[in-house]
């Protein structure tokens, strides 16, 4: 571990390498971005057509879903072979989702459209270790500064992605299949491609290499193997409660809010234009969750974890009042939408870095893992219950109880009080 802090510059090979491997990592974000944001974007709208408007927001609750536990399987793989393999059996499990999607469209299957978007969810999986592989032989001061190009890269493409699917919408209607499957081809054809360009050329493999880089008793297992594990050491850590709790309320929220606004868009759009209005106001919210993640960072750095969480938290409530009032007017929507991914943006990139800085080297995978875990349960759980909430009592009630959601998050962060043993715990 010393030996990996004190150095300034990595040798010239793995200079080379850590190079390549970033401009592999940007290219496959570009793309499996833009087949992850295309299909979510009408994800609900096929679900409404083919279950109902009840059970419309569990198809991107079972995305959440799979996105959170097959990041089991998917970190088993690369904690025994490395980065490439993961990443590829992430992206071909989501091809395999997206294909299942178009077939339960055409044969209007609702066990296999869950089935489909529980699998699809690997890729979100798989976008997330990427941001891992990018600092795996990053120089320490400059590992914030690489992993900040691959969360642009997700950005160019997610907020490119859903305006195309009007196109794929009139290109498969020509194949007589449904248009809202059109987005989900275009999905399972990302992936597949983003599988094909990291077996091909992320070599030699970043994980492996930084394996053999690092000192003999650096790679040795920490104290905690498992994310229950993990339990004990995030529930006994002030920071690590807060850090964990921010992303987790932050996910609820915004997954619940976002999932349901496609469908709220239809109520007052017809079908003639429904597919543009949505793709560009989740366009518009995706910006807000990625585009200005660098600025986060600084201003977690700069005005503290805690500051950023609380802002973070008033920007969620400001969300869920504009986008809850906004009744029909879309510009408005649009603006709640956006805030909406701001605050999201406070909460993940604040919560990670205190939970990750706040729980002793050895425990931090683990920690880690079981926050990803819960966040993406939480977001499961907040998007599922959002069909039955806007089905029965309507989207501002959604809106509603989403902020309320955010109080206990305030009221902990507002008693928080950072641990002055946690320092002395690491390493």
């Amino acid at each position: 571990m010393v030996a990996d802090i004190t150095r300034t510059e990595p040798p010239p090979a793995t200079g080379a390498i850590q190079r390549r491997t970033l401009r592999t990592l940007v290219a496959t974000q570009v793309v499996t971005s833009i087949g992850v944001t295309i299909g979510l974007s009408v994800g609900a709208l096929l679900a409404q057509d083919v279950a109902g408007t009840t059970l419309s927001g569990l198809a991107s609750s079972a995305a959440v879903v799979g996105g959170a536990l097959l990041a089991v399987p998917v970190t088993r793989m690369m904690s025994r072979s490395g980065r490439r393999p993961g990443l590829v059996l992430a992206y071909l499990i989501g091809a395999f989702g997206a294909a299942l999607v178009v077939v339960a469209a055409v044969t209007r299957s609702v066990p296999l459209l869950f089935v489909g978007m529980f699998l699809f969810g690997g890729v979100s999986t798989g976008n997330l270790q990427a941001r891992y592989a990018a600092v795996d032989l990053a120089e320490p001061n400059r590992r914030g500064r690489q992993l900040s190009l691959v969360v642009w890269a997700t950005t160019v493409g997610a907020v490119l992605a859903p305006n195309f699917s009007p196109e794929a919408g009139t290109l498969v209607r020509g194949m007589g299949l449904p248009p809202l499957a059109g987005p989900f081809i275009v999905s399972a054809v990302a992936f597949a491609l983003a599988a094909v360009l990291l077996f091909a050329l992320l070599r030699p493999d970043p994980l492996l290499t930084a394996r053999q880089l690092a000192p003999a008793d650096a790679s040795a297992p920490g104290r905690t193997r498992g994310v229950w594990s993990a339990v004990p050491v995030v529930l006994r850590r002030p920071d690590a409660r807060l850090g964990a709790a921010a992303m987790a309320v932050g996910h609820l929220v915004m997954v619940a809010v976002m999932t349901m606004t496609p469908v709220r868009l239809g109520e007052f759009h017809g079908e003639a234009d429904v597919l543009r209005v949505v793709g560009l106001v989740l366009s518009l919210h995706i910006a807000g969750m990625y585009a200005f993640s660098p600025l986060v960072g600084w201003l977690t750095d700069r005005a503290g974890r805690r500051a950023v969480i609380l802002g973070a938290s008033a920007l969620l409530l400001a969300a869920c009042a504009v986008a809850g009032t906004a009744g029909h007017d879309t510009p408005l929507l649009s603006v709640g939408l956006v805030l909406l991914g701001l605050g999201w943006s406070g909460t993940m990139v604040a919560g990670s870095t205190l939970l990750s800085e706040s729980v002793p080297t050895p425990d931090r995978p683990a920690a880690q893992g079981l926050s990803d875990m819960t966040m993406g349960l939480a977001g499961a759980g907040g998007g599922a219950v959002s069909g039955f909430v806007v089905a029965y009592a309507g989207y501002p009630v959604l809106t509603l109880l989403a902020a309320l959601a955010v109080v206990p998050l305030v009221a902990l962060a507002l008693r928080w009080r950072p641990d002055p043993v946690r320092r002395d715990e690491e390493g």
